[in-house]
């Protein structure tokens, strides 16, 4: 399964952007499709992971204003970021976890990274 993420750009605080990702492949089946974001000198984080049931956990910095949105039938999903900040530069990852039909080991799959910049 390979993923592939688009949407980022440069920005102005308060401003906002949409992030897309696009899983593609055959014979598989998605279990979730999550992102992640990585600052520069600082570790990979979580953003938005979906846990199941419907159930999307938000990381504390971005609570209230990014929003994740899937399309499993497309086999994509959304981050909606508003109201940006000079903290939310980052390259943005999408990660995907998925089977091949008939099987029960969940794989993972991780997207390029897309660059996000949000200027004063």
């Amino acid at each position: 399964v390979q993923l592939q993420a688009s949407g980022g750009g440069l920005v102005q605080a308060g401003g906002s952007l949409k992030l897309s990702c696009a899983a593609s492949g055959s014979g598989f089946t998605l279990e979730g499709m999550n992102w992640y974001r990585q600052a520069p000198g600082k570790q990979r984080e979580s953003v938005a992971i979906s846990s199941g049931g419907g159930i999307i956990e938000y990381a504390d910095s971005v609570q209230g204003r990014f929003t994740m949105s899937a399309d499993y039938a497309k086999k994509m999903v959304f981050l909606h970021m508003n109201t940006l900040k000079l903290e939310d530069t980052a390259v943005y990852f999408c990660n995907a976890k998925w089977r091949y039909w008939g099987r029960t080991y969940v794989r993972e799959s991780w997207g390029q990274g897309t660059q996000v910049t949000v200027s004063s």
